[in-house]
């Protein structure tokens, strides 16, 4: 690599990069605001939560972290009612222009909510975030208009299908292209006028979510676009240890019959479930909302060094 093309590359990101260091900064203020503990918990764990289509690095005999949720909802059982973290977490084979095998997310948990006020919170974060970069309440990212006007729009899962999808979701899941249906048809026409709340999806696909009691078939879990990007994944939290041990070991077994590495179970982790009260947690990607704030193209333009120049 040639020293004057590297240096031409980084200096080509400082204003991108101080936007993003200000972007945080605001971030924290606004969990500090709202008497939130920002926690920190370890990167490199003995197992990682089995989901079929995550895959955690190894690091040893153990595993870097794809998300802090397991250690974070062990502090929810301990009894910290208001927690967040901006953490780098970790996933193999994921690589393009909005992926990247080490990244930042941001994660909070609240006791005593479900999946709807952590929409409205969710909200607030960005409108705060977008004050304190003096965006305004409207952005422009990849030649489209964002309006930030609360309240934002709002459309279950079933209602997408029936609007963009050529199968219904009964017939995506017996066909197993329910993902397929969602990355190609479904999420690259949310959230260009208005960011975009897609809320109910189907119990098979909330890993670590309720189920709605007034609709056992889909889990309380809802994710956030913006510009066409998958912003944040949202739970109403899983506090029922039998069922959630039920849910990992289908994902292992799926995991098994696709050749993939098998996780230890997370013990600690499903015990701290029988303290766990009612509570609602989520993940934002930090990188992908400096895309946003910055209207950038690739996810490689808001960080120093993508793996590749390493």
């Amino acid at each position: 690599m040639d020293p004057l093309d590297e240096s031409w590359r980084l200096a080509k990101k400082q204003n991108t990069l101080w936007l993003r260091a200000r972007m945080i900064q605001a971030i924290r203020q606004f969990f500090y605001g709202r008497d939130y503990l920002e926690v920190e918990t370890p990167l490199r764990i003995p197992a990682p939560a089995p989901e079929e289509h995550i895959d955690a690095p190894p690091s040893g005999d153990w595993f870097l972290q794809t998300s802090p949720e397991l250690c974070m909802k062990r502090l929810l059982a301990a009894g910290y009612s208001k927690i967040f973290q901006i953490s780098k977490c970790f996933r193999e084979a994921e690589r393009g222009h909005l992926h990247l095998p080490e990244f930042t997310l941001l994660e909070w948990y609240r006791q005593g909510i479900d999946y709807q006020v952590l929409m409205q919170e969710c909200e607030e974060l960005i409108l705060h975030v977008a004050s304190a970069l003096e965006k305004g309440d409207v952005l422009f990212f990849r030649d489209k208009k964002i309006a930030l006007q609360m309240p934002w729009k709002r459309i279950s899962v079933r209602e997408a299908f029936a609007r963009y999808s050529p199968l219904s979701i009964p017939e995506a899941l017996e066909k197993d292209c329910f993902d397929e249906i969602m990355a190609c048809q479904i999420e690259p026409r949310l959230g260009f006028d208005q960011p975009v709340f897609l809320y109910d999806y189907p119990v098979e696909f909330g890993a670590l979510a309720r189920a709605k009691k007034t609709d056992p078939a889909v889990a309380e879990r809802f994710e956030l676009y913006m510009g066409g990007l998958e912003l944040a994944n949202a739970f109403s939290e899983l506090i029922d240890e039998k069922e959630q041990r039920l849910r990992f070991e289908k994902a292992q077994q799926a995991r098994r019959t696709a050749g993939k590495n098998i996780y230890p179970m997370p013990e600690p982790f499903l015990e701290s479930l029988l303290s766990i009260p009612e509570s609602s947690g989520i993940a934002l990607g930090v990188d992908r909302l400096a895309m946003i704030f910055t209207d950038s193209d690739t996810i490689d333009e808001v960080v120093t060094f993508p793996p590749e120049t390493l």
